[in-house]
């Protein structure tokens, strides 16, 4: 089944860019329009972010997330048949960042959002930098395309830890010398009483505690990296230094720091980020999370 599977996608795989793209739009408007696959939270979440904006500009940056979002299922699809040569005219990156830090012999967290297309920046690490590269995953529920995604991601020798067994695949990699390690931090946390609420776009907000922890456990310098959309097809990741010392910051604040750069970032390109997952899933209580907010 997994043969017959792999293949089909394949072949899909190799039709033309501006056939695939015309079949992302005709999804698109499906998905917005007659599924109105959560309408109502991305909705939601565009009037708490950009309150200050018009419902009319809202729905555009809606209409275009929307566009971005099943570009990318689109795009990975692609890039099973994709060419070596192809993918570097497509994909940029200031990645002499990451192997300056490497020649420093210090390991690196790559602190990202969930922005599009995550594909483009994974392979971009494992393809041009120095490291090794370590990324975390959530496996889907599907095997077969579970395995899929897996031999896609690891065509540049990433090393794919799922999240369910982080803890005890992490350390013999950690253990072996220098690495970089991605991590989407903008999850929600499990269980918001162990969380660092911290203010996000004016509203106290949740964050996982796991990717600080890690860098203070670690030493590991703490990278943000911001990639997005230069033309359809086209992408760039900008990898901004956050911090080589994270021991020097106060409880929660190394956090607090890449909440402040994420925010920056997402209203630079709104359009460019998850809005579909529920960033607000949690409402803050004063009686229950207020030793936990971030000053």
């Amino acid at each position: 089944m997994y043969l017959l599977i792999y293949i089909l996608v394949y072949l899909f795989s190799l039709l033309p860019w501006r056939l695939l793209y015309f079949i992302s739009d005709i999804i698109a408007l499906l998905l917005q329009h007659v599924f109105k696959y959560r309408v109502k939270i991305v909705g939601q979440n565009l009037a708490i972010a950009f309150p200050q904006k018009t419902a009319k500009e809202r729905q555009k940056i809606a209409n275009e997330f929307y566009q971005q979002f099943t570009d990318s299922f689109i795009e990975t699809f692609k890039l099973i048949s994709i060419s070596d040569k192809n993918f570097d005219k497509r994909f940029t990156s200031n990645v002499e960042v990451l192997n300056k830090l490497h020649a420093t012999g210090q390991s690196v967290q790559i602190m990202a959002g969930h922005f599009f297309n995550w594909e483009f920046a994974n392979w971009g690490v494992g393809k041009y930098s120095n490291y090794p590269f370590i990324a975390v995953y959530m496996p889907l529920s599907n095997p077969y395309f579970n395995k899929i995604i897996l031999k896609l991601r690891m065509r540049f020798g990433s090393i794919m830890i799922p999240a369910t067994n982080f803890k005890s695949q992490f350390h013999k990699y950690a253990t072996q010398g220098n690495y970089a390690m991605a991590l989407a931090a903008d999850q929600n946390p499990g269980n918001p009483l162990s969380a660092y609420w911290v203010p996000f776009f004016g509203r106290l907000t949740p964050f996982v505690k796991g990717p600080e922890k890690g860098a203070l456990l670690n030493n590991t310098a703490q990278v943000f990296v911001h990639f997005y959309r230069v033309k359809r097809g086209y992408y760039h990741s900008e990898y901004e230094v956050m911090t080589t010392s994270p021991n020097y910051f106060k409880d929660g604040q190394l956090t607090a720091l890449y909440v402040k750069i994420l925010e920056e970032k997402i209203k630079a390109k709104p359009a460019n980020y998850l809005w579909s997952h529920r960033r607000w899933r949690y409402e803050y209580d004063a009686s229950k999370h207020e030793k936990l907010v971030v000053h």
